[in-house]
């Protein structure tokens, strides 16, 4: 479209330089020059009153490019910074979202308006893609940062000690830095989705404020985002087709291969995804609970914010979490029964007695060990968390299994304070599950451990016990797809005869040359524990050369004791056979990580 002198309040010469100009623009382009002018008519309709020094004014122009950082193990924190952006840019908002790893440091000075997404993993630390990023902020290179906006939504789980440490630290250390907070930290539990949403909506309001615009949101945009498909909030029903024991006879332990329909349910993933699982919980604790606290099963309850309603028994069996205990519901449960004893437990100088108080007990144990009868119904089940759903990693491939998602999950049974307890998950597989039934799932992709993106690529794949999941999933993969890359098994449990998990399909993958070499480790099969690092170790030499050439290395499984053997190991070979300083290994090792040679899915 051309402007006409005639119908526009342009002369000739602004005409055609408009003219030139528009054609050239790109839509996000157009879409921050027409905030640019909407935000400079708003500068010039007045003076401003005093506002707090760390913000501009009441009307004066605020950039509204942001760019939203993530750090994100299990892809929780990713999900979320793309569905931020979608949602800023439906408010006008230009985005940039990547990955703390993939974010070059040195470019931090250049960002005026910064969102952070961050999960933390284990015993309060970084996630792997966002170790690099962290350090550098918290090093000697962190820059100042006076001219920086930002906000923090941090991602945990409170049964842990270090609960959303790694939010906590972003945000204090950005403030240090120089940073003025667009909005305050969020610390975000298991059920993250409401808060999530308050802190982006505190977000974009601190930008209104600012610009003394609207906010109102784009309506195209604001349809895609709420679009309806199956999700963390809005699960599928997949059918149960098969689930068997994957292991022998005479085995200590009992693993679950689970077959689930997909059909209808349009949800798509890739090798290296999740499912996630809401679980039920088992129906002999609620009835001891019930009991317990002298609670009619029947009474009528609200499960939700909605205003949802159940009766006592389904609202305690499907929604609340009965089975861990976390110092928020302790803190909760002594202001709600003004318990001394409680409040004793959660003083200062405590902390090892309420860790250890914690450690393996349940909502049963808390009840009867602090007495606490007395309030109502509504008002006990207001304190507990939402019955979270359990991650499990995808082991089958769609392309090889269409309509289909498989599982593998290890049954936990153990004794604990007098009494035996179960995995919610585990055990609902293990012993109520069957084919006909229906498991609520739903996809978590996980950008964070995927296949090379060229076929070719060497792989080596260290999994032992239920960590082999992912791997039958790649294997799957590649056979599905012809790929030519090399491939390196390394799988250990305790017993060959009954815990060699998905053994036939391994032999075939071999034997048909779609896994190039496969070592195995049985820890109990010998005198002296054998395990994979030892069996890594043997093979020092060859491991480091597949390494030279270009290989990704992945590993899953247990996070405290094997991945961190596993990966230590690997910093052992990379030192001796790369003839390298143990701080050179550990850069060597970094950067494959950096590379994304290095992926972990630990748990």
């Amino acid at each position: 479209m051309q402007l006409q002198v005639m119908n526009s309040p342009f002369n000739q010469e602004q005409a055609e330089l408009l003219n030139r100009l528009l054609p050239t623009l790109t839509e996000s382009q157009k879409l921050w020059l027409s905030g640019y002018l909407v935000a400079s008519q708003s500068a010039f309709a007045g003076t401003s009153e005093a506002l707090p020094p760390e913000l501009p004014a009441q009307g004066q122009t605020v950039s509204k490019e942001l760019t939203i950082l993530f750090g994100s193990q299990t892809g929780n924190a990713q999900g979320l910074a793309k569905n931020a952006a979608k949602k800023l840019e439906g408010r006008g908002f230009q985005t940039t979202v990547s990955s703390m790893s993939d974010f070059k440091p040195n470019n931090l000075k250049k960002v005026q308006n910064l969102l952070i997404i961050v999960s933390t993993h284990g015993e309060g630390d970084p996630p792997d893609n966002a170790l690099s990023f962290h350090e550098f902020l918290h090093g000697r290179r962190g820059p100042k940062l006076d001219d920086l906006r930002f906000s923090v939504l941090s991602l945990g789980d409170s049964s842990y000690e270090f609960f959303c440490q790694t939010g906590k630290e972003f945000d204090q250390r950005l403030e240090e830095l120089g940073g003025t907070r667009l909005s305050a930290r969020v610390d975000c539990d298991l059920d993250y989705d409401e808060p999530a949403d308050e802190w982006l909506e505190g977000v974009i309001s601190s930008f209104s404020e600012v610009q003394g615009e609207s906010a109102a949101p784009n309506s195209t945009v604001a349809t895609q985002v709420s679009e309806s498909v199956y999700s963390r909030t809005n699960p599928f029903k997949a059918e149960v087709l098969e689930n068997l024991n994957l292991n022998g006879r005479g085995s200590n332990k009992e693993t679950r291969h689970l077959e689930l329909s997909l059909e209808g349910s349009g949800l798509t993933f890739e090798p290296g995804d999740s499912l996630g699982v809401y679980p039920e919980n088992d129906s002999a604790l609620v009835d001891m609970l019930l009991e317990e606290m002298k609670w009619d099963p029947e009474e009528i309850v609200k499960v939700n914010k909605q205003g949802d309603v159940r009766s006592l028994k389904e609202a305690l069996m499907f929604h609340f979490e009965i089975t861990v205990l976390t110092k928020p519901l302790l803190e909760q449960a002594a202001q709600l029964f003004a318990n001394v004893e409680l409040r004793e437990l959660l003083s200062p100088g405590n902390e090892e007695k309420l860790k250890t108080y914690l450690e393996g007990r349940d909502l049963l144990d808390l009840v009867r060990d602090f007495n606490l009868l007395g309030v109502s119904v509504e008002e006990f089940i207001s304190i507990l968390r939402k019955m979270p759903a359990r991650l499990y990693s995808i082991a089958s491939s769609l392309s090889a299994n269409p309509d289909e998602v498989h599982l593998t999950i290890g049954a936990v049974r153990y004794d604990s304070h007098g009494r035996e307890r179960n995995g919610v998950c585990s055990i609902l597989c293990a012993e109520r599950l069957h084919p006909g039934d229906t498991l609520p799932v739903y996809i978590q992709h996980n950008e964070n451990f995927k296949l090379p993106t060229k076929p070719d690529t060497p792989i080596i794949m260290i999994g032992p016990g239920t960590g082999v999941a992912p791997f039958r999933s790649f294997m799957q993969e590649r056979e599905e797809t012809g790929a030519e890359g090399k491939s390196w098994m390394f799988f250990g449990d305790q017993h060959f005869v009954t815990d060699f998990l998905y053994q036939t399909e391994w032999q075939k993958w071999i034997k048909d040359g779609v896994l190039t070499k496969m070592d195995v480790a049985f820890s109990r099969d010998t005198e002296e524990k054998v395990y994979v690092q030892h069996r890594m170790l043997q093979h020092s030499k060859e491991l480091f050369e597949w390494l030279k050439v270009g290989a990704s290395v992945y590993i899953c499984g247990d996070e405290k004791n094997m991945a961190h053997d596993v990966h230590n190991t690997l910093l052992d070979i990379i030192e001796k056979e790369g003839g390298m300083s143990r701080e050179k290994a550990e850069a060597y090792l970094a950067d494959m990580q950096q590379q994304k040679r290095y992926q972990r899915d630990v748990y």
